[in-house]
C-alpha cells in the first residue's frame, strides 16, 4: 500500500520530461508558463505563424479501473492532473520498487536487472500501470512492458538491430531503404516502453534522446533533394511524446515539400498515453492532411473508454487510422485474443493493418512465437470475422530485406486447367483458368 503515492513517485522532473521538452537546440524557452500559453521557436520559417494554448477544459473519461487506481494509489492527484499527459510523464514508474507497490512481482520479473549494458529501461505511465493492476490481473499486458530475466538469454540469431537500419541510413536518424518513402526517426523517448521493441539499441538512450534541429534540418533537406521520396513515416520512439511546438515544426516544414505527398505517423501514444491526444495537438495534425496514423495495439484490454476517445477524436479529425501488431507468445497468440482485438479495433474505427512476426533482438526469444503460429491465427480469422478485422501478416526480413507478407495455403495448384483453392473451412474448390 502506499500512503503518498503522488509524492513517492513524483520523479524529478529536469530528468523525466520527455526530451523534446528540453532540446536546447531547438532554443525553445519554457514550454508551458502559468498562462497556459506555449512558447514559439526563436528561428522559424517566415511561413510558419502559430502560437498554442493549453486547454483548460480537457475532458476526457477515465474508466472504472484506472479511476479506483487513480484515487487508490495517487489520492493527491487532480482530475486535471491525470488528465495531464506531462504529469503522466514525469510520475511515470521507472523501477521495480515503484511496481512492487501495487503488482506482485513474480520471481521472473523480480530477478530482471535495469542497469545492464544495452537493457532497454523501464517506464510505465499511471493510466497504463491502472491497466496492469486489474482486479484480474492482464498478464498478457504485464508481460508486454515489464522486464524478466529471460531478457539476459540471448540467442545467437539475436542482434541489436536485426532490420540492418543503420546500413541504409544516409543520415543520423533517417533511412532510406524503400525507394520512394523515407524513415525519419524524431526522437528516441517513448511514454511507455515495450520490452519486444525492434529499435532498443535506440530508444530510451540518454545520448540518444535529443534530437536537435539541425539533425532535423538535415534529414529535411535530403528528402527536399530526392524527389522520389513521396512518403515519409515518422517514428522513433514516439513522435507523439514531442510538444506541439515541435511536431508543428517538423510536420509544417515536410509538408512544404512539393513532391512529398503522404506524412505517417507510427505511434503507441493512444494506447499508452491518450491524454496525449489533446485538441490543440489534433488540430495541428489535421492541417497537414494527408496525414496517417499507424497506431500499435497489443492486446483487447488496451481499448478502453480513454483510448477510445483518443481514436475518435484522430478519427472526427479525418485521419485516417491503422493499426500495427506484434504476434507475441503469452500476450496476443491465440486465435480468440487477436480476434477480439482485432474486432475492438474496428469498432473503435482503427483499421487493421500489419500483424508483425517478433523481430529477434537480444533477449526476445520468450516472447517470439513460431511463424507457424502467425499463419494458425491468420486462418483462424479469415472467414471467421470481418475481413476488415484480418490484418496482413509479415516478418521484416533480418539484414534488410523488408516485409514480406505470408498467407496460408489458400492457394493448392492446378488440377488440369483449374486452379484448385482451399477455402478457411478446409474445403476445396476449383477455379476455370483457361484464358
Amino acid at each position: 500500500m502506499i500512503d503518498q503515492a503522488a509524492s513517492a513517485f513524483e520523479t524529478n522532473k529536469e530528468e523525466e520530461d520527455p526530451p523534446s521538452q528540453n532540446i536546447v537546440p531547438f532554443e525553445s524557452p519554457s514550454l508551458a508558463g502559468e498562462d497556459g500559453v506555449f512558447s514559439v521557436f526563436n528561428k522559424l520559417p517566415d511561413n510558419v505563424h502559430f502560437i498554442f494554448k493549453k486547454s483548460k477544459h480537457n475532458p476526457f473519461p477515465e474508466n472504472p479501473v484506472s479511476k479506483n487506481f487513480h484515487h487508490h494509489y495517487f489520492p493527491d492527484a487532480t482530475q486535471e492532473q491525470w488528465n495531464s499527459w506531462r504529469w503522466q510523464i514525469r510520475n511515470s514508474f521507472t523501477s521495480l520498487g515503484q511496481l512492487a507497490a501495487f503488482l506482485n512481482l513474480i520471481p521472473d520479473e523480480l530477478g530482471s536487472v535495469q542497469d545492464a549494458k544495452n537493457t532497454l529501461p523501464l517506464r510505465i505511465t499511471p493510466y497504463y500501470a491502472s491497466l496492469l493492476a486489474m482486479a484480474d490481473g492482464s498478464l498478457g499486458l504485464r508481460k508486454s512492458v515489464v522486464p524478466q530475466v529471460f531478457e539476459y538469454q540471448i540467442a545467437p540469431e539475436e542482434a541489436l538491430d536485426p532490420l540492418d537500419e543503420e546500413k541504409t541510413s544516409p543520415l543520423p536518424n533517417l533511412v532510406h531503404r524503400y525507394p520512394d518513402r523515407v524513415l525519419f526517426l524524431a526522437t528516441s523517448f517513448c511514454s511507455v516502453y515495450c520490452r519486444y521493441c525492434t529499435r532498443t539499441h535506440m530508444v530510451g538512450k540518454k545520448n540518444r534522446n535529443e534530437m536537435s534541429k539541425l539533425h532535423w534540418d538535415n534529414a529535411i533537406a535530403y528528402i527536399s533533394q530526392h524527389p522520389e521520396v513521396r512518403d515519409v513515416l515518422i517514428s522513433g520512439g514516439d513522435p507523439l511524446t514531442l510538444s506541439d511546438e515541435h511536431l508543428h515544426y517538423l510536420l509544417s516544414r515536410l509538408r512544404a515539400i512539393p513532391h512529398l505527398e503522404i506524412i505517417r505517423i507510427g505511434t503507441k501514444v493512444p494506447a499508452v498515453l491518450p491524454q496525449r491526444i489533446t485538441r490543440s495537438l489534433v488540430n495541428i495534425l489535421k492541417k497537414n492532411h494527408p496525414l496517417y496514423l499507424s497506431l500499435h495495439f497489443t492486446h483487447p484490454d488496451e481499448i478502453t473508454i480513454e483510448s477510445k476517445e483518443a481514436c475518435d477524436r484522430l478519427a472526427n479529425a479525418g485521419i485516417p487510422l491503422g493499426s500495427q501488431t506484434v504476434l507475441l507468445k503469452g500476450i496476443n497468440d491465440e486465435v480468440g485474443v487477436m480476434r477480439k482485438l482485432m474486432q475492438k479495433l474496428l469498432v473503435v474505427r482503427v483499421r487493421p493493418y500489419y500483424l508483425y512476426q517478433c523481430d529477434p533482438i537480444p533477449g526476445s526469444g520468450h516472447m517470439r512465437t513460431t511463424v507457424q503460429k502467425g499463419l494458425d491465427i491468420i486462418q483462424g480469422l479469415r472467414g471467421h470475422t470481418s475481413g476488415y478485422a484480418v490484418p496482413h501478416y509479415v516478418i521484416d526480413a533480418p539484414g534488410g530485406g523488408g516485409k514480406i507478407p505470408l498467407l496460408p495455403d489458400y492457394y493448392q495448384g492446378h488440377d488440369g486447367k483449374d486452379v484448385v483453392l482451399k477455402n478457411y473451412q478446409g474445403n476445396f474448390f476449383k477455379y476455370p483458368d483457361m484464358l
